[in-house]
């Protein structure tokens, strides 16, 4: 990596604009494809795992506890990973669909056609699975794919890219339908954010400086995905038991994923009630079954109620990836919505309530890629959609929204057949 023989990202990424340029795949060659990268990358399991011992030594010391949760394989994950390749593989082709047609007046047929971008470069930080993710949607939506990792995680991402080149030419492909980037400077970063003509979509996959960065430099097509502050609203009418419950799963079971929950809302008027409760669901018996416990920053009239740390300035702006969850008591359903349409990155926010009055207003009311009733925010990925896997979790309302899955990696062309007609 980073030496002068590495293949420029510019030769990389002529290369795959060369292979995004060639005859379109049948969606059987496709489908065997994944089926072939799936097994390769089973059958790869000691070299990634080789790969990521060393990237994870590597980084151990630099990055939280959490954010190496998010770097780790091992077997269970790279079996979940080739899981998702399947479920790619299984899915419907989203090339070639009508997505809408009709006839003019002077007997145009005019038929709108799903195509491919072409050339999908992706930029994202230390979690390897985006790399089978990426390459299994890219592949089944016909287009080429160009990865840049992060450097924390590169040496995994180099060893699955490896496997799943492995079952492409397997399967009689070329090897660059997928693409991983060499250079993990900031230079080559910048090269994708501006190579018009040969990156017909950007997604970037990390944290919100990543993000901002792309947006804010990008010169070709850019998707703003997901920085998540997401929230969970407990209303009055809340079956308490289950908010906890959903709480706990929201913020915990994977803190350092951008569908965690950063902010818990409370109605005024169970407060009292609720956050002992709140308390000693994510404080005290954590502690007790061995579990890390959650920090709790509360606004102050939460803190005149439960013991915790006094939310600063920024903690209701900040997506922490980590065990804090910043608490604060609002005015009903609409004070919840105020407070959220302030705060929220438009990406997951939910409300447990046994009001469907509540529900209607709430999901009717705030502006977020996913927006829940009596459910965690966890379930905002691309797989428990039904969708595969996701490129990732797109925040802004442009073309894709939500979990980008095979639909969204496609553009469309109006094919139009006539008879002779002219204007």
């Amino acid at each position: 990596m980073n030496t002068a023989s590495e293949t420029t990202t510019r030769q990389i990424l002529l290369q795959a604009k060369a292979t995004a340029g060639q005859a379109p795949l049948s969606t059987q060659a496709k489908n065997q494809a994944l089926e072939a990268m799936a097994d390769a990358l089973l059958e790869q399991e000691e070299a990634i795992l080789k790969a990521n011992a060393a990237d994870m030594e590597s980084a151990r010391g630099r990055i939280s506890e959490v954010m190496l949760d998010r770097l780790a394989l091992n077997h269970q994950r790279l079996e979940g990973m080739a899981q998702g390749i399947r479920q790619v593989a299984a899915l419907p082709d989203p090339v070639g669909r009508v997505l809408a047609s009709h006839t003019t007046d002077n007997g145009l047929l005019v038929e709108k056609i799903s195509v491919p971008m072409g050339v999908v470069a992706i930029i994202y930080e230390s979690r390897p699975n985006v790399t089978s993710d990426a390459a299994a949607l890219a592949l089944k939506s016909g287009n080429v794919c160009v990865l840049r990792s992060g450097r924390e995680a590169w040496g995994s991402a180099n060893a699955i890219v490896e496997a799943l080149r492995l079952g492409l030419e397997r399967a009689g492909l070329s090897r660059f339908y997928l693409n991983l980037v060499q250079d993990t400077s900031h230079a080559s970063a910048n090269e994708l954010m501006t190579a018009v003509g040969l990156v017909d979509l950007l997604i970037p996959r990390g944290g919100a400086g990543l993000i901002r960065a792309c947006v804010e430099n990008a010169t070709v097509p850019c998707i703003e995905t997901g920085t998540g502050i997401c929230h969970v609203y407990v209303d009055g009418a809340a079956d308490q038991y289950m908010a906890l419950s959903i709480i706990e799963n929201a913020k915990t079971s994977r803190p350092s994923v951008c569908n965690a929950e950063e902010v818990c809302l409370v109605d005024r008027a169970i407060a009292a009630d609720f956050l002992p409760k709140l308390r000693r669901r994510l404080v005290e018996d954590r502690i007790a079954r061995g579990l890390p416990p959650v920090e709790l920053r509360l606004d102050p009239e939460a803190a005149r109620i439960i013991p915790g740390t006094p939310a600063g300035e920024k903690d209701f702006d900040t997506e922490f990836l980590d065990y804090i969850l910043a608490v604060a008591l609002v005015d009903g359903v609409e004070g919840a919505i105020r407070h959220i349409a302030l705060h929220s990155t438009h990406h997951s926010d939910a409300i447990v309530t046994r009001d469907p009055q509540a529900a209607h207003l709430f999901t009717l009311r705030v502006d977020s890629a996913a927006v829940y009733v009596n459910a965690s925010t966890r379930f905002t990925d691309g797989g428990e959609f039904g969708l595969g896997c996701e490129m990732g979790i797109s925040t802004q309302k442009l073309h894709a929204r939500g979990p980008m899955g095979l639909a969204e990696l496609c553009s469309y062309k109006y094919v139009i057949t006539g008879q002779g007609q002219i204007r």
